[in-house]
């Protein structure tokens, strides 16, 4: 193959792994809640198999699949963003990134207070739009950051776009990263800049991310060292700390991905694209909204329909997910679940793969579909759609 196209559905889980209930997630299936909505409509990922993946019946099944399709697992003991793109990149985390839910210590916030020169507040678990709904006002009054974190291992700051302009924020946050390393070594710093008036606050696109770099060499590293494009689209860059990569393409939500991907497969190049498309998790999953998530899911699955013929004949397209986000659970953090696995190209046979044990397969697979040497984790499934 000549080119590999990416996309990560970001939280679009397929159904609890066996071992939810210890992550507080039993019952848990992204999937089954969105398909519940009056606005899900996927008729084009129901041609490539969704609804033939185990588990998945109630989507819709085919009799004759146009892609290839399974789920798997997730061998990393976490359920977040980091952990499941590192996983899917060959880098699997035996050893959960720490958590906060009483909040960060004196430690971390005293660090703070000297690296930006500003006050702390809230620092605790918050939900992103409450945050700001309750803190902005002291916030605008104050000149304090706005700390807070999830059930995640992240740290986030919070701050209104007039009064500390993205790039500060950015700084800050960079600040901050060199902090939370060894003991406090979070696997995300997000940025959350935000707008507007009392009691109308809301987020805006320029969101980042700032992770620690993966713990082990992934797929990306492999391409780039064998001289392939490793094109990251969306938050790919800030997940992988920009490791491996040759060309970075931030967006501002779904629709810009989609985007921005249509215009690369009508461009030469030959390697990876990775794609992000983040809106089902940011702004669907997290606030349990069960009609937005599905109605993105349909704008995908229409823009799908007219991307799969820009697919040339040594092109592979491979959908899947990193963790879940059950809009329809009782609370709004992910949950631990299986991911999709969809494989569609012109040489691609329609098979089913079954349930892979990690999601290091997928790194595996892209090696090989792209002929590299892979030495790292996970079981290429590439030979079974030959």
């Amino acid at each position: 193959m000549k080119r590999v196209f990416l996309i990560v559905l970001d939280s679009v889980g397929a159904g609890e792994l066996p071992d939810a209930a210890d992550f507080g997630d039993a019952g848990a299936n992204t999937l089954l809640s969105v398909s519940r909505s009056k606005f899900f409509s996927v008729p084009n990922m129901i041609k490539l198999g969704l609804g033939n993946i185990d588990g998945l019946g109630f989507i819709g099944q085919t009799p004759r699949p146009l892609g290839a399709y399974g789920k798997a697992a997730e061998r990393s003991r976490g359920k977040d963003t980091t952990v499941g793109h590192w996983e899917m990149a060959g880098v699997i985390s035996e050893r959960p990134f720490p958590t906060y839910p009483d909040g960060f210590p004196d430690e971390v916030t005293d660090a703070l207070r000297r690296a930006t020169g500003r006050g702390i507040i809230c620092n605790k678990p918050y939900s992103g739009t409450d945050v700001i709904r309750d803190y902005g006002r002291e916030q605008l009054r104050t000149g304090a950051l706005i700390v807070y974190t999830s059930a995640d291992s992240v740290l986030q700051i919070a701050a209104h776009e007039e009064l500390i302009p993205p790039q500060e924020l950015y700084g800050y946050c960079r600040a901050a990263r060199e902090i939370m390393t060894g003991e406090h070594g979070v696997g995300r710093v997000i940025a959350r800049p935000y707008t507007g008036e009392y009691p109308n606050f809301t987020r805006t696109k320029n969101r980042r991310d700032f992770s620690l770099e993966p713990t082990g060499k992934t797929v990306l590293d492999a391409l780039s060292a064998a001289e392939r494009d490793v094109i990251a689209v969306g938050k790919i860059e800030d997940i992988f700390a920009g490791r491996g990569i040759t060309e970075a393409i931030h967006t501002s939500g779904n629709a810009d991905g989609m985007a921005v991907t249509k215009k690369l497969a009508e461009r030469d190049f030959c390697g990876l694209c990775f794609v992000n498309l983040v809106d089902y998790d940011m702004l669907y999953g997290h606030r349990n909204d069960v009609d937005g998530y599905a109605r993105a899911l349909t704008e995908f699955d229409g823009w799908l329909g007219g991307f799969l013929p820009l697919l040339g004949e040594e092109d592979a397209l491979i959908i899947t997910a990193d963790h879940g986000c059950d809009p329809g659970d009782v609370s709004t953090d992910h949950t631990r679940e299986y991911v999709p696995i969809l494989v569609f190209g012109k040489k691609i046979k329609p098979v089913c793969l079954g349930v892979r044990k990690t999601f290091a397969d997928t790194a595996a697979t892209v090696a090989e579909l792209l002929g590299i040497e892979w030495n790292g984790a996970g079981e290429s499934f590439s030979e079974s759609m030959a």
